[in-house]
């Protein structure tokens, strides 16, 4: 096997891998990743603004207002206008959401993280460079995206767009 198709077949994992993760995040929860890591955002850090929650998971807040009516739909996070401040609207959790939320799966990329965090810095960047040199090779530098690991559609509307 030539060198290129090895790398083909690496990027291939890794988007299966992703690929499972997001099927299996659906059908055990009914979530998709920006919305699990909405929920755990508001979870940690409580009462807490769309503003906070979009710069937390790096998504816009048009997104995650997008996001936050879909979960309020399903009545798993409510939202409160702010009593000091009525520009201010905060989310919360329900019941129903944090129990839904304790069963969930955890994002694929906080596994990644925590071993890419045990690994020494000169493996970081290396890992780092390549990665980009991939992306660019692939003319993916202008496509938006946050640090989810998640796929399926990307629609505005399920917390993804790719750039026009």
């Amino acid at each position: 096997m030539q060198n290129y198709e090895h790398v083909l077949v690496a990027l291939r994992r890794v988007i299966r891998a992703t690929d499972l993760h997001s099927k299996r995040l659906s059908k055990n929860a009914g979530l998709t990743g920006p919305q699990l890591l909405i929920m755990r955002t508001i979870r940690d850090l409580g009462e807490v603004t769309i503003g906070t929650i979009a710069d937390k998971v790096s998504l816009s807040q048009a997104t995650v207002t997008t996001i936050l009516d879909r979960l309020e739909h399903r009545q798993l996070v409510y939202r409160v206008r702010s009593t000091q401040d009525k520009r201010k609207v905060h989310a919360h959790l329900t019941e129903s959401g944090a129990d839904l939320l304790s069963r969930a799966p955890n994002p694929l990329q906080e596994d990644f993280i925590q071993k890419f965090q045990s690994l020494h810095e000169w493996e970081q960047n290396m890992i780092l460079a390549s990665i980009q040199r991939v992306a660019n090779m692939m003319d993916a530098d202008d496509i938006d995206a946050s640090p989810v690991l998640d796929v399926g559609p990307m629609l505005k509307d399920d917390g993804w767009k790719e750039k026009t």
